[in-house]
């Protein structure tokens, strides 16, 4: 069980609530308000956070001071736009693209709700922490905030038998003894297990079915895929308890959103996840190869 579990990388949305694990990669909103997004975005540039970025580590695969930019072999991308670090909404939108195509607009863009403390720099295929000349926090575990970078989606899980009708993606039904570890003094940490076939080492770690509906659909966002110790662990986009929630980490949305997210993703397309301020993101578009927002 173990095999698929470990798909889920990544505990309790950053900080206590529940979800899986990573495995290896894979319309309430009007388009008005998504203009206004980017509006803001390009008038708060210079509004950068002063914190001093963080260096990335060798488990991203980013060398210090590298050039980021969405990988080439990306033909999805699912984009959430905060307005700024301490926001805890954000707007999602999905885009394709054919091989050296331009971004094209999947449908309308959707509501999301994001972490009670906020965004901050994640570990992921930008590096670890802020990119090379960009300040803003750092993701922690247990910070209660949303990792902000490009990130591998990896298997979708769900407490239904089968994924939403018409998926593609890798889909695992969640059990009873299916846990996240959030526990970074764990050897499990930031991995999702089957507690009865693991010996138990941590002190913290959630679980993956639950009493509510958040984790009725869940997909992966592979942030952290080191496991660093205390970098943040189980980040996923899940289904949002209403519309004026929040998360301690992850990106929440209605069901019906992402349910149709679901069946939409395509793992021949290799998709991705952005999450950025909008700041960040009208300052890193160009450099990163983001779609443009209209």
């Amino acid at each position: 069980m173990r095999r698929a579990l470990l798909a889920l990388a990544v505990v309790g949305c950053g900080g206590r609530d529940a979800a899986p694990k990573p495995t290896p990669p894979l319309a309430a909103v009007t388009d008005a308000a998504l203009a206004a997004v980017a509006v803001d975005a390009g008038a708060a540039v210079a509004a950068a956070s002063d914190a001093a970025p963080v260096a990335p580590d060798a488990s991203t695969g980013v060398a210090a001071g590298q050039t980021v930019r969405i990988p080439d072999d990306t033909g999805e991308l699912v984009v959430a736009v905060a307005p700024d670090w301490k926001a805890k909404t954000a707007t999602l939108t999905h885009w394709r693209r054919a091989a050296g195509g331009p971004w094209e607009r999947v449908g309308a863009p959707w509501p999301a709700v994001i972490g009670v403390g906020g965004v901050a720099w994640g570990r992921g295929l930008h590096g670890d922490g802020a990119p090379a000349g960009r300040g803003g926090p750092t993701k922690r575990e247990g910070d209660g905030k949303s990792p902000a970078g490009i990130f591998d989606l990896a298997g979708t899980y769900g407490v239904a038998a089968t994924a939403p009708a018409g998926a593609r993606v890798p889909y695992t039904q969640t059990t009873d003894h299916a846990r996240c570890v959030d526990d970074p003094a764990s050897a499990h940490y930031n991995q999702i297990v089957d507690d009865t076939a693991v010996a138990s080492d941590w002190s913290s770690a959630e679980d993956l079915k639950r009493g509510d509906v958040q984790y009725d659909w869940v997909v992966d966002v592979r942030h952290n895929p080191g496991a660093t110790p205390g970098g943040g662990s189980c980040i996923f986009l899940h289904v949002w308890r209403n519309a004026k929630g929040v998360t301690v980490g992850c990106t929440a949305m209605a069901a019906d959103d992402l349910a149709r997210l679901i069946a939409a993703l395509d793992p021949a397309a290799h998709p991705r996840f952005v999450l950025l301020p909008a700041a960040e993101y009208a300052a890193l578009a160009d450099a990163w190869g983001l779609p443009t927002l209209p």
